[in-house]
């Protein structure tokens, strides 16, 4: 058994968004995405699905050049290979559920 909290042992990146894995299983990876008002994801694809959850905040979410607002509570699942990029429009915390197979550190390239 693993346990973790989205909540605990929040650090805001000065000029990046701040990625922390807070589960790996056998199964999945649980990853807090931690944004300060501004800050983004540039766009990209991931090599499987994935589900984004806003758990603070408000996040502008561009999916194939379309854009939604996600607010605190809001879920969206993407397959693979969907172009999508995130935009914080406030301090916002993001949790990103990925495939186990899922390298984090295509997630860390995408805010570098």
């Amino acid at each position: 058994m693993e346990k973790a909290s989205i909540f605990e042992n929040i650090v805001y990146g000065d000029s990046k968004p701040a990625i922390s894995v807070l589960l790996n299983t056998d199964a999945i990876k649980e990853v807090r995405i931690v944004f300060r008002q501004g800050q983004e994801m540039k766009e990209h694809t991931a090599g499987y699905p994935i589900v984004v959850e806003v758990v603070e905040g408000l996040i502008d979410f561009g999916v194939n050049g379309t854009r939604c607002i996600l607010e605190k509570g809001m879920l969206i699942a993407l397959e693979s290979a969907v172009p999508h990029d995130l935009i914080a429009k406030e301090d916002s915390i993001v949790r990103l559920s990925l495939h186990k197979d899922d390298p984090i550190e295509r997630v860390k390239q995408v805010v570098t």
